[in-house]
């Protein structure tokens, strides 16, 4: 209906024109009316979005068969392909969810095409997470036997002892303000990436020892110390996450003592405190939670979870 109206509407401007602008002008302006019409009414592809999350979901559970799963993988892509020559292909997300698919593929079609349905993605709509076409273009280089430039990619076989190596490096093709702007770590964040990939995992020694909490806090708090000399990942993120995994098993007071550890570890860590005054809210310690969340947002001013729960404590 859109179009018919715009269509119908051509020669009263082209008239209109002749008294009051250039006709081609007129012309160019319609042309261009209707085709961002057309790119606003273009619906993302449901078929394709199932897809892409079947294809992320795939990779989440402990044990995956890959045999299956590269025939799933097979299956998809070729679906994409009949749903492109459609033309059944054409929002943002459309070329986002294309590109999920194809990053998984085991040849250098598959990469560059993710590659490709990457750009496309974030040019039609740049509020898209960028980070998706720099791990693209690091994978192709890397199915191509060349170094990769941005730093997403690591890996972990038999010439590294099992250990996690970031994969070769051409640092020299893009900078690490191109890395930040593409959420790519700088190559000084890589390496300390690589060195945390390495560590072990408070999680892997309480799930192995079952040691009591105190115990626990004692372990962090040691190896915390012991700076780059630890042995394990004690670092802010880790030790939220691994609260939330107590929080999960119904272990609430456990993580309450792990969520106030992390605040004292880190007390510039806005997530730490707020993290902390959820659980502390989730007992009914409604004053206790207050602080907290005021004390994360003072951290950050951008916090909203902080400033949407204090306005309703208020």
């Amino acid at each position: 209906m859109i179009f018919q109206n715009l269509v119908k509407n051509v020669y009263f401007y082209l008239n209109l024109s002749n008294k009051i602008m250039n006709r081609t002008y007129v012309i160019f302006s319609l042309l261009f009316t209707i085709l961002f019409v057309s790119h606003i009414d273009a619906q993302d592809n449901t078929e394709l979005q199932k897809m892409a999350d079947a294809d992320q979901k795939s990779r989440m559970s402990g044990e995956i068969n890959w045999k299956i799963l590269n025939k799933e993988d097979s299956m998809r892509r070729e679906r994409i392909f009949q749903l492109i020559k459609e033309n059944k292909v054409q929002t943002a997300k459309d070329h986002l969810n294309v590109g999920i698919v194809f990053q998984h593929g085991n040849d250098t079609i598959a990469s560059r095409m993710a590659v490709q349905s990457f750009d496309k993605a974030i040019k039609l709509d740049p509020s898209l997470n960028k980070w998706w076409y720099a791990a693209a273009v690091d994978r192709d280089l890397m199915r191509r036997g060349k170094p990769q430039i941005y730093g997403t990619q690591f890996i972990r076989n038999n010439t590294t002892n099992g250990k996690w190596k970031r994969y070769d490096l051409d640092p020299s093709k893009v900078t690490d303000e191109q890395r930040k702007y593409y959420k790519v770590e700088t190559i000084k964040e890589q390496e300390e990436k690589e060195r945390l990939m390495n560590l072990k995992s408070v999680d892997q020694y309480y799930t192995k020892e079952n040691p009591s909490v105190d115990k626990l806090i004692l372990l962090i708090k040691e190896e915390f110390k012991k700076g780059k000399n630890t042995g394990y990942n004690v670092n802010e993120d880790e030790i939220n996450s691994f609260g939330y995994k107590l929080l999960k098993e119904n272990k609430e007071n456990e993580a309450l003592e792990i969520f106030k550890l992390n605040t004292q570890l880190y007390p510039k860590g806005w997530n730490t405190y707020d993290s902390y005054g959820e659980l502390l809210l989730k007992m009914g310690k409604k004053e206790e939670a207050k602080k907290s969340y005021q004390k994360s947002l003072k951290l950050n001013p951008k916090n909203e979870n902080a400033i949407k729960v204090l306005k309703e404590l208020s």
